[in-house]
C-alpha cells in the first residue's frame, strides 16, 4: 500500500507540528518497510533528509495555509495515486476527494478567536476566521479518522462535530532526544523558566504577576527567563513589563536553541506553564526528562498528562501561581530529588516510537476500509 505524508511543516522551526513530523517519519521509518511511503517536503529539506528505500520525497516548496495549497497539493497527490494521504495539521485542500486521515493538535483557534490573539487588520482578521472554519470542518468531516495527543482534544472534537468516538484515536506524543545540554547563557540568579511562543492563551502576563508578587515575599531576589522567539507578542509581553516595574525579575531570552534548551530547563528551580488551554503540553515532559520540577495550570489537558507529576496553581489567580513558586523555594533538597526522579520515570510513558507504532495501526486500519 502507498502511504502519503504531508510534510511540508517537517523541522523543528515549525515548532510542535515541526517536531511532530519530524519525530513521526523518524519511528515510521524504522518500523515499517512493507508499506511504500512518499513524503511531501519543502526545499530545505529535500536534500537533507535521508530515508530507507520504500520512501520517495518530493519537493512542494510552497507554504502551508496559502492559494497554492489549495489548487496545487490536490494536484501533486493526485500525480502520486496514494492509497491513503496523511495530514498532519487541519490544512486540508478542499479540493481534495481522496481517502485521508488527519491529525488535530487542539482546538485552540476556536477557543481563542479575537483580535488579542492576531496581528491583523480586523477585517482581513475575520476573513480568516471564515477561512479557518470552512478548511477546519471540511477536514474532519471528510477525514476517515481523525488523530489527536490526547484525551481532552478528543472530547472537545466529540462534542463540537457530535462524532462517534471511534473515529478519533488518540496518540499520545512523546519526550524525544532532541533537546541538548549545551551550555548557555549563565543566569547568575535563581531563576523559573518557561520556554514556548507569547500567544495570549500561554497566560504570560499573570506569570509577570505572579513573579511580582513572589519577590515581595522572599528575601532574595528570584527572577524569571523567558525563552520565546521575538515577534509581535513578545513586544507586547515586554510592555507589560514595563507597565508592571517587573524589569529587573524578568528577562526575555529570546529564542533558544534546543542544543542549549535542555540546560535550561535543568538549571532552573522549576518550569512553569501557565497556559489556560494546550492540546498536549510537551514542554512540561522536557523539562521533566530534563531533570526539574514543573509548575503547571491546574486544566483538564494537563492533569491528564502530567498526572501528579506537577504542582498545580490556578492560572487565573496570580497569587496561586507565586504561591506555587513559594513551595519550590521551600523544598528540602532530598524532596526535590524525590519528585525529580519519580518524575523521569512517569515520563517513559510518552514514547515517539509508540507514537509511530499507533499511527501506523490507524494507517493500515484505514487501507483497510472500504468506505
Amino acid at each position: 500500500m502507498k502511504i502519503l505524508i504531508d510534510g511540508r511543516l517537517y523541522g523543528l522551526e515549525n515548532a510542535g507540528l515541526g517536531r511532530y513530523l519530524v519525530n513521526l517519519v523518524s519511528e515510521l521509518s524504522k518500523i515499517d518497510s512493507r508499506n511504500e511511503y512518499v513524503i511531501f517536503l519543502r526545499k530545505k529539506y529535500f536534500n537533507n533528509l535521508t530515508l530507507p528505500e520504500n520512501w520517495k520525497k518530493v519537493m512542494t516548496d510552497f507554504r502551508h495555509y496559502s492559494i497554492k495549497e489549495q489548487i496545487l497539493l490536490p494536484i501533486y497527490i493526485k500525480k502520486e495515486k496514494p492509497d491513503l494521504v496523511h495530514f498532519p495539521h487541519f490544512n486540508v485542500p478542499v479540493f481534495y476527494e481522496g481517502k485521508y486521515v488527519v491529525t488535530i493538535h487542539d482546538m485552540l483557534m476556536h477557543e481563542f478567536a479575537g483580535l488579542s490573539a492576531t496581528t491583523l487588520p480586523a477585517p482581513l482578521y475575520f476573513f480568516k476566521q471564515l477561512a479557518y472554519k470552512f478548511v477546519f470542518n471540511r477536514a474532519v468531516r471528510n477525514s476517515k479518522y481523525i488523530l489527536v495527543p490526547s484525551g481532552v482534544v478528543k472530547s472537545d472534537i466529540v462534542k463540537s462535530y457530535h462524532f462517534t468516538s471511534d473515529k478519533i484515536f488518540i496518540t499520545y506524543e512523546g519526550v524525544g532526544k532532541t533537546i541538548g545540554f549545551k551550555e548557555g547563557e549563565k543566569i547568575k540568579e535563581p531563576y523559573f523558566f518557561y520556554a514556548g511562543n507569547a500567544y495570549p492563551h500561554k497566560n504570560l502576563n499573570r506569570l509577570v504577576e505572579a513573579v511580582k508578587l513572589l519577590n515581595k515575599k522572599v528575601d532574595h531576589k528570584v527572577i524569571l527567563v523567558i525563552a520565546s522567539a521575538r515577534n509581535i507578542f513578545t513586544q507586547k509581553l515586554q510592555k507589560i513589563t514595563k507597565n508592571l516595574d517587573v524589569d529587573g525579575f524578568v528577562k526575555l531570552a529570546g529564542f533558544v536553541p534546543d542544543d542549549v534548551l535542555g540546560q535550561m530547563y535543568k538549571n532552573s528551580l522549576a518550569f512553569v506553564f501557565p497556559s489556560v488551554s494546550e492540546g498536549f503540553g510537551l514542554p512540561g515532559l522536557e523539562a521533566m526528562s530534563s531533570g526539574t520540577l514543573v509548575l503547571a495550570s491546574n486544566i483538564p489537558i494537563f492533569k491528564e498528562i502530567y498526572g501528579e507529576n506537577a504542582i498545580y496553581f490556578d492560572p487565573f489567580d496570580p497569587s496561586s501561581i507565586s504561591d506555587s513558586m513559594i513551595k519550590v523555594l521551600g523544598m528540602t533538597k532530598k524532596e526535590r530529588e524525590l519528585r525529580i526522579a519519580k518524575s523521569l520515570k512517569f515520563i517513559e510513558k510518552y514514547s515517539w516510537g509508540k507514537m509511530a507504532k499507533e499511527t501506523l495501526h490507524v494507517y493500515e486500519t484505514a487501507l483497510m476500509s472500504n468506505e
